[in-house]
């Protein structure tokens, strides 16, 4: 098995509009790579190691044999996004609802941890989370 410490991960959502699912996450300070981006898939960047494919519903449909999720009743995952700081958690949670997303859960703070959640335009459950540093080793 090959070093994990070099693994990538893509995760891949289908979304109903590319264009506006990509508006929507610009809106929260991420980026694309044009490398892997066209016209049925966004290359969404979230750290040097993961990123997040936004695959247009009929092209999602290619990679599967499954139906897509059913995400206004079913969740089909939890993607949890690390921020440096509690106030970045509710800065990137204020800024989804702005952009027309929807709160998930309310606010869990446990001292160590802190999150808040958001569904983005296509129902996608966000997670959002600090946690303490002198906690994490």
């Amino acid at each position: 098995m090959s070093d994990a410490s070099s693994r990538l991960i893509f995760v891949n959502l289908a979304v109903a509009d590319l264009q506006r699912s990509m508006a929507f996450f610009s809106s929260l300070g991420f980026q694309f790579n044009p490398q892997f981006t066209d016209d049925k898939a966004a290359c969404m960047i979230v750290s040097d190691k993961a990123s997040v494919m936004l695959l247009a519903e009929p092209f999602f449909r290619t990679f599967t044999r499954r139906e897509p999720c059913d995400t206004a009743t079913h969740s089909e995952g939890l993607f949890a996004l690390s921020c440096q700081s509690r106030a970045e958690v509710d800065e990137l949670v204020t800024k989804a609802v702005a952009a027309g997303g929807t709160h998930a859960m309310d606010k869990m703070d446990h001292g160590f941890m802190y999150a808040w959640s958001f569904y983005d335009l296509d129902g996608h459950h966000w997670e959002v989370i600090w946690m303490d540093p002198s906690h994490v080793q």
